[in-house]
């Protein structure tokens, strides 16, 4: 959530933001709105301290036994009807402010390239060469019904579309890889390894940057009102939501393997064929609670955790930079892992590093202290990918085939997967 001193005092600044966006929102609507709860505020506390005031001069009278005016009483019977009234209103100013205000996205940083979507996404770099073959090479969901170890029809029949069901050594190789991601990051890059709910109350959604405005996207128990966990980004925003870090509590790196529920309505009829783009789905996910002077350093941190995984399994990737038209809801500033499938000829996103700034902290009020003698203030928040598991999966099937059909294992992994092929 941006801050309602920002937007009060620097407006136009915002309106730049949201325009390199290409988001358009009513902020005449926020700052009247406050403008008006900033007046009731001052009319309340003014009327608050005339009845103390009335009061304390009452029970004085009182105290030497003089008489107190009949009217004199419900002229304050009136002032305290009126207060219990602009309290009201005040509340009720500040729940619609708030809830305007949540439907606002971060705002990108000054170095976010301008852009519609992601087709002005500018490559940053790429590492690694795209492989050639001197056979014809299969997509993924041939090769996993070939070699048993995908079921897309029994997926299907269990929970519908876009759902799957993995076998045989095709189980093994998922739970190799998240063991495998998990071991890494933990003992390579530093992180503490967490493991959480996959369900959630609503505050905490809020608080990730997921409600109001992506609802429609989300799966929901109503009679617990619990919502199912899009990424484990969502629980661990929420660890320690409403507390004062002291600085040397900071950073903080955690690292969760958690499967991810999402509805993916808007994406509709892309991607479809295989396990690309699924309603349910592992991944491995970094997140970081630093401090903000180190944020951007934190992000190429970040990305570089990201990367040496792609690097260890010897896949070919590259880094896309995420313009202002294509950075999520709750992010300032983002970056793009593309993996490169062989068998469908594309690069597919494994992970997102994104540095959020203040924006969950201010949602979740996690705060802290810089020294003794400062006032609390925002943390910054950061979370990537560490990564995707099914999209890993494909870029696997699809780089390491072999002439023969079978597919070799990357050399890291042989340890959590106990065998060097699929065949």
């Amino acid at each position: 959530m941006i801050s309602i001193d920002l937007l009060r005092n620097n407006p136009q600044i915002v309106i730049d933001a949201l325009s390199k966006r290409g988001e358009e929102n009513n902020l005449e609507d926020i700052l009247s709105y406050d403008e008006k709860r900033r007046s009731h505020i001052i009319e309340n506390d003014e009327l608050k301290h005339h009845r103390n005031e009335v009061s304390k001069n009452i029970g004085q009278r009182r105290s030497r036994g003089e008489d107190v005016d009949e009217s004199e009483m419900e002229v304050m019977k009136t002032v305290g009807e009126k207060i219990a009234s602009l309290d009201n209103d005040i509340k009720e100013l500040e729940i619609t402010i708030n809830d305007l205000l949540s439907r606002i996205p971060n705002l990108p940083d000054p170095d976010v390239p301008v852009g519609q979507d992601e087709n002005d996404n500018p490559i940053i770099r790429q590492q690694g060469e795209i492989p050639s073959y001197d056979f014809e090479l299969q997509p993924h969901w041939d090769i996993g019904e070939r070699l048993d170890i995908i079921d897309l029809p029994r997926g299907a029949k269990l929970s519908g579309s876009r759902f799957y069901s993995l076998k045989g050594l095709g189980s093994k190789l998922e739970r190799a890889l998240i063991a495998w991601m998990l071991d890494y990051h933990t003992d390579k890059h530093g992180y503490t390894e967490v493991s959480v709910p996959y369900m959630v109350r609503q505050d905490i959604i809020f608080g990730s940057g997921n409600l109001p405005k992506f609802g429609d996207n989300l799966y929901h128990d109503n009679e617990d009102d619990l919502w199912l966990i899009p990424t484990a980004e969502v629980p661990i925003t929420g660890l320690h939501k409403d507390e004062i870090l002291e600085a040397i509590d900071l950073p903080k790196y955690y690292v969760a393997h958690t499967p991810c529920f999402r509805r993916e309505q808007a994406a509709a009829g892309r991607d479809t064929r295989g396990i690309k783009r699924v309603h349910q789905f592992h991944k491995v996910e970094m997140y970081k609670i630093v401090d903000p002077a180190t944020s951007n350093s934190e992000l190429d941190s970040l990305l570089n955790d990201a990367e040496d995984i792609c690097k260890e399994l010897g896949l070919p990737y590259r880094i896309v930079q995420l313009c202002t038209g294509d950075i999520s809801f709750v992010s300032a500033k983002s970056f793009d892992i593309e993996v490169w499938a062989a068998g469908c000829e594309e690069w597919l996103e494994v992970s997102t590093c994104s540095n959020c700034t203040d924006f969950q902290a201010r949602r979740t009020s996690l705060r802290y202290k810089p020294d003794a003698k400062s006032r609390p203030q925002f943390v910054h928040t950061l979370n990537g990918s560490g990564l995707a598991i099914p999209r890993i999966m494909i870029a696997i099937l699809e780089n390491y085939q072999q002439e023969n059909g079978s597919i070799k294992i990357p050399e890291v992994l042989i340890p959590y997967t106990g065998f060097d092929s699929i065949s």
